[in-house]
């Protein structure tokens, strides 16, 4: 009977101990997604901050393309009024897609290239949009540890039992692929 006893609390200590070490591991997980999060939107916070200047420099030698100022303008509004993820990179993507307008015009233009300013900031924005992949690729790296944790047995058992569910991956918009329009 003793012997009984001893199994039963081998037994039960030991799914304590994976059920707490599980619920840390989902936790460190669940924080590495929530931080990877804040690098993406730093990324864009560096995005957005160097908007402005770009836009300015531009604007001063190029006042008819109001059209896609206004709609940057409008994704950054956006962006800074998006309460969850998911709209916030729906606002991204907004940004970038006029960002791409904005780059086929300067290559219409060569003289805007002459602008050192101009090429400075582009240069910066350029450099950001690269941070920028970089940090949704780690974003979605976690994103990836985090949901095959929270799908593989006997994980999935504590994942459900404290809560913690699959997160969304940062995907591309529908026509990501194609190269922006640009017309007169």
């Amino acid at each position: 009977m003793k012997k009984q006893w001893w199994i039963v609390i081998v037994v039960v200590a030991v799914t304590l101990l994976y059920g707490w070490s599980a619920y840390n591991g989902f936790v460190g997980k669940n924080e590495a997604v929530g931080g990877q999060w804040a690098q993406v939107e730093t990324a864009y916070q560096r995005r957005f901050d160097l908007i402005p200047n770009l836009v300015e420099s531009v604007k001063g030698i190029m006042a008819q393309e109001q059209e896609v100022f206004g709609a940057i303008a409008e994704a950054r509004t956006r962006y800074a009024g998006a309460g969850t993820i998911d709209e916030k990179a729906a606002a991204a993507t907004q940004v970038e897609s006029a960002l791409g307008r904005l780059l086929v015009i300067m290559e219409n233009y060569p003289q805007l290239r002459s602008v050192e300013s101009v090429n400075s900031l582009m240069v910066e924005l350029a450099g950001t949009e690269n941070r920028v992949a970089v940090e949704r690729r780690r974003f979605n790296d976690a994103v990836r540890e985090l949901n095959v944790a929270v799908k593989r047995f006997p994980g999935n058992i504590v994942a459900n039992i404290f809560g913690f569910d699959e997160r969304a991956y940062f995907e591309a918009a529908d026509g990501a692929e194609e190269a922006p329009q640009v017309e007169f």
